[in-house]
């Protein structure tokens, strides 16, 4: 079994918390934390969670992930991966946003 590491950081006012295998200083620059081997749910089932969906679109050409240091809450590492989420920086609740039709932003 790989190690797996649960990563919590805030990205424009939200709290994103998605799953990799490695965790390290970055080679980039001091003062971030790098990320890589990002894991996300596989396309399974029929349910599909739309924030993990939209998690996995973000971050679907990542190789590596350099976050500021300043914008990292915590870092777990965990026996398992969980559900990739995004949640309101404030309240904590998990955000699921929903997609808007180009037609009615044109009024």
């Amino acid at each position: 079994m790989s190690t797996m590491y649960k990563i919590s950081f805030l990205n424009q006012g939200k709290v994103y918390e998605i799953y990799c295998r490695k965790v390290t200083g970055s080679d980039m620059a001091y003062g971030f934390v790098q990320a890589s081997e990002l894991v996300f749910e596989e396309d399974e089932g029929v349910v599909i969670d739309p924030t993990e969906e939209r998690l996995r679109d973000e971050f679907a050409d990542v190789e590596v992930l350099h976050l500021p240091m300043h914008s990292v809450i915590r870092v777990e590492q965990v026996k398992k991966r969980g559900t990739a989420v995004i949640r309101d920086s404030k309240s904590g609740e998990k955000v699921t946003p929903l997609p808007l039709d180009d037609s009615r932003r044109k009024r």
